[in-house]
C-alpha cells in the first residue's frame, strides 16, 4: 500500500502523507519544510487522505487542453478523480525514473546494507551447517533465524518481503512461503533454497542462495552449474548505453536452453533504496512492459533459476549495480555499461560441477569469492563473529 502521494505541477509540489511522519527534524531539514532555499521549489504538505479533494479542486480549474499525467498503476479511485478528457495514463512517472537511478548517497547506503546482510547470512549458514544434522531445523525456524540474525545488525527495520525458505520439492514452487501445514524439516539429503531480504535505514536487500548440507546428486550439480553460468553471463555482461533489460534476459537462459531447460520467471527486477524491493521501471525479463534502458546508477537483481517439479528448486540471486564499463573500443561514442555485485554472500562450490565451467567463469567465481572474503571477512572480524568468519573462509576457497 502507498504511504504517500506526490502531486507535481510547474508551480508547486504537493506531498500527501501522514503528517506525523514529518516530525523528525532530519526529514524536515531534507525536505526544507521550514526554510526552503528557493520558494518556487517548496514542498507543500497535506494530510494523506486529502489527496482526492485536492486533486478534484486542481482538475476543476484545468483549461480545455490541460492534461494530468497519472501512472497507469494508480488506484481506480484516484484515476477516476481525473476527468477522462484531462487524463493521460503513463506506465511510470518521471519521479519513478529518478528513483531508479540512485545517487551517490543511496549507492553508498545500499553497499553498507548488503555488507550487514551478508554478515547475517554467513552467521545463518554456519548455524544451519551445525544444526541441520540434529534434525530440528525446519523451513519456518530457518526463516525465523535469518530474521533474528538480521535484526541484530545496525539500522535494521524489518524484512523486505516474506522469506522464501524451501527444502526439496517445496523449492520447486517459485513463490513458496512456508506455512505450518507445508513446513518441512531441513536434512542433509535435499537441496535448500532461501530467498530473503531486509530493509535497513541505509538500503534494501534481496538475496537467494541454494545449498546442500550433504552430497548433491550429479543432476542437481549439473542444473546448479547451468544456472550459475547464466548468472555469471548477466553479471559479467558488457553492453552499450541505451540497452533495455529484456535484451539481457537470454544471456541468463542460454546454457539452460542448450540442455532443453528453462525457468518461468524474469531474470531480474529493479530494487529500491529503503523503498520497494521490486521497483520499476527497469528490470531484466522476457516481459518488455515498462522496460526502460539501463543507466549507470540503476540497481537490479540477477536471479536465474531452475525448478524440477516434485524434487528441488535452484536460484542464485545477487543485487547488482549498473556501472560504466571501458571495453577496448567505444563504437560511435555511445559508451558501455556492466554490473557490479552488491550482494557479497558465497555461492556454494559443493553445488557446482566445476568441469562445466570455462576458465573465465572460474575466474569470475574466484574473484567474487575473494571480494566476499575481503569485505565481509573484515566486517565479521570487526563484529567478533569468528564462527561465521571461519565458515566464510572455508566457503570461499578458490576453484581450481
Amino acid at each position: 500500500m502507498n504511504e504517500s502521494f506526490p502531486l507535481t505541477s510547474i508551480l508547486a509540489f504537493r506531498l500527501f502523507v501522514d503528517l506525523k511522519r514529518l516530525s523528525d527534524p532530519v526529514v524536515r531539514d531534507h525536505l526544507q519544510l521550514d526554510s526552503p532555499s528557493r520558494p518556487e521549489l517548496s514542498v507543500h504538505t497535506f494530510p494523506y487522505e486529502s489527496v482526492y479533494t485536492e486533486l478534484q479542486a486542481i482538475c476543476a480549474a484545468l483549461g480545455p487542453k490541460d492534461k494530468v499525467w497519472i501512472c497507469d498503476k494508480a488506484s481506480c479511485a484516484l484515476t477516476q478523480v481525473v476527468p477522462k478528457a484531462h487524463r493521460t495514463p503513463i506506465p511510470y512517472t518521471p519521479l519513478c525514473l529518478s528513483k531508479a537511478v540512485k545517487n551517490a548517497t543511496e549507492i553508498k547506503g545500499m553497499k553498507m546494507a548488503h555488507i550487514k546482510d551478508a554478515v547475517a547470512l554467513c552467521e545463518l549458514f554456519a548455524w544451519l551447517e551445525k544444526e541441520i544434522p540434529n534434525g530440528n531445523v525446519t523451513e519456518i525456524s530457518a526463516a525465523d533465524k535469518a530474521e533474528e540474525l538480521r535484526s541484530q545488525q545496525k539500522d535494521f527495520v524489518g524484512l523486505s518481503f516474506p522469506t522464501i525458505s524451501s527444502v526439496g520439492p517445496n523449492g520447486a514452487i517459485i513463490h513458496y512461503r512456508p506455512l505450518p501445514e507445508t513446513n518441512r524439516t531441513l536434512t542433509v539429503n535435499e537441496v535448500y533454497l532461501i530467498d530473503s531480504g531486509a530493509q535497513y535505514i541505509d538500503g534494501t536487500t534481496d538475496v537467494t542462495r541454494t545449498v546442500h548440507f550433504g552430497t548433491p546428486s550429479a543432476f542437481e550439480q549439473e542444473c546448479f552449474t547451468y544456472v550459475l553460468k547464466g548468472h555469471i553471463a548477466v553479471s559479467a555482461a558488457i553492453f552499450p548505453n541505451g540497452t533495455k533489460g529484456h535484451l539481457l534476459d537470454s544471456f541468463a537462459r542460454a546454457t539452460l536452453w542448450e540442455s532443453g531447460l528453462d525457468y518461468l520467471h524474469g531474470t531480474g527486477h529493479g530494487v529500491g533504496c529503503f523503498l520497494n524491493v521490486h521497483e520499476g521501471p527497469c528490470g531484466i525479463s522476457y516481459k518488455t512492459f515498462a522496460d526502460e534502458p539501463l543507466e549507470a546508477g540503476m540497481i537490479v537483481s540477477d536471479e536465474p533459476g531452475y525448478y524440477e517439479d516434485g524434487s528441488f528448486g535452484i536460484r542464485i540471486e545477487n543485487v547488482v549495480l549498473v556501472v560504466p564499463a571501458k571495453p577496448k573500443y567505444n563504437y560511435r561514442n555511445r559508451g558501455s555499461l556492466t554490473f557490479e555485485p552488491l550482494t557479497l554472500v558465497p555461492i556454494q562450490v559443493k553445488m557446482m560441477n566445476t568441469e562445466l565451467l570455462t576458465q573465465k567463469e572460474k575466474d569470475w567465481v574466484n574473484e567474487y569469492h575473494r571480494r566476499c572474503r575481503e569485505v565481509i571477512g573484515a566486517e565479521l572480524e570487526r563484529q567478533g563473529k569468528m564462527e561465521a568468519l571461519q565458515w566464510l573462509v572455508r566457503e570461499t576457497q578458490p576453484v581450481v
